[in-house]
């Protein structure tokens, strides 16, 4: 909103020094120091009153009973992910050009998932029901914002020649498209049948899996923030065309202006850092959880680049993996021999490390190493074509 108050501004008055505002980086940037401020200063005063309101931890009986215990732990306030999506809808509704489809799109997605993950802890923390949500709601949430993402990116005309149309890594000049039917020649737009049903799959998948890398101090804070840079890098290139023609990538007029949106999360990840780093003050909970792997699965779903998520996001999909092999072979060796047997000491995989006896401080460190390594990696990608 301030973006378009200085830019009206500057087109009616002339003032020297106004038209920096229009360029993306100078935006980036100032989103990034906004959403830094917001996060560290008012951050103090949410958690001073998540405190008052005992609005504490639950600590599951699994939990305190399995290979870690983490009964340390219960009473420490959550739900402070309401501080990352404050300093993240409040840098860029003040520094993003709100009316472009791609930012009030991913806004709507990740404030849509951080009202759910909102819900979730409320009912653990307000009304003491560790379970939360049921899994239907939580599910049925994922799934309507997802359909919203893919409707508007399939059905949207500013998407019309794209819609279908996915970037593949390591591949030269090779696009996928998910509109299988084209190759039947019905005469009707039918693409949607695929399409949608994907972007439903990975903003559900994304999010599910930064809510189950949640559970050390500082591990998904501080992976996200990686992850964050690196899709700076990517939403950049992509709305800039000397860069995309450049690195041979698809050109998508209008996501430049993500970078502002995602600079935000970079920050705002940072500056929760601040408190929720080893030991934590306090826990982003299900609302930071769910709402960052909003911003992250359909942020690099409107730049076609949701292949590169294995690597991009190598951690979010190691800490998901190990949880369903767990959870499957468990069911399967049980089905077998009447004993249930087990890969990891513990899922998801950083508790399998903490059984082991590696502090989880170590974990965390190590965890932003492997994401920093593969985020490079995943930038790199885009020249071994």
């Amino acid at each position: 909103m301030l973006y378009y108050l200085i830019d009206y501004i500057e087109q009616l008055y002339h003032p020297p020094g106004f038209q920096v505002i229009r360029f993306i980086t100078v935006r980036a940037a100032l989103a990034s120091i906004t959403a830094l401020v917001i996060a560290l200063f008012a951050g103090r005063s949410i958690i001073r009153w998540l405190r008052q309101q005992q609005l504490g931890e639950q600590v599951r009986e699994g939990e305190e009973a399995g290979a870690v215990s983490h009964v340390h732990k219960a009473g420490t306030p959550t739900m402070g992910g309401i501080i990352i999506l404050l300093s993240v809808l409040g840098a860029t509704l003040l520094w993003g050009a709100i009316a472009n489809t791609y930012v009030w799109l991913v806004m709507a997605a990740t404030a849509g998932l951080g009202m759910l993950g909102f819900a979730d802890d409320y009912v653990k923390t307000v009304k003491k029901d560790k379970d939360g949500l049921p899994a239907r709601i939580k599910i049925f949430g994922q799934v309507g914002v997802g359909g919203l993402v893919g409707g508007v990116l399939y059905f949207h005309p500013d998407f019309a020649d794209y819609n279908t149309l996915t970037y593949v890594p390591f591949l030269k000049d090779q696009l996928l498209d998910y509109d299988l039917f084209r190759f039947w020649e019905l005469g009707l737009d039918l693409g949607w049948l695929v399409y949608i049903p994907v972007v439903i799959f990975i903003i559900t998948a994304v999010s599910n899996a930064v809510n189950l890398t949640d559970g050390l101090d500082g591990l998904t804070t501080g992976v996200t923030a990686f992850v964050s840079l690196g899709l700076i890098a990517l939403v950049y290139v992509s709305g800039n065309v000397q860069l995309a023609t450049f690195l041979n990538v698809m050109f998508l007029p209008g996501t430049g202006e993500l970078t502002v949106f995602v600079a935000s999360v970079t920050a705002a990840c940072f500056g929760f850092l601040w408190y929720n780093g080893y030991p934590a003050t306090v826990f982003m909970g299900d609302t930071g959880s769910l709402a960052l792997g909003g911003a992250v699965g359909a942020t690099i779903l409107m730049v076609r680049k949701e292949l590169l998520l294995p690597l991009l996001g190598i951690v979010y999909f190691a800490e998901a993996v190990s949880v369903i092999l767990q959870t499957g072979y468990f069911k399967y060796t049980r089905h077998r021999t009447g004993t249930g047997k087990r890969i990891f000491k513990m899922a998801p995989l950083h508790h399998h490390f903490e059984a082991l006896g590696t502090h989880e401080a170590k974990i965390v460190t190590r965890f932003w190493i492997v994401t920093a390594i593969t985020v490079i990696a995943a930038l790199l990608s885009l020249r071994l074509r």
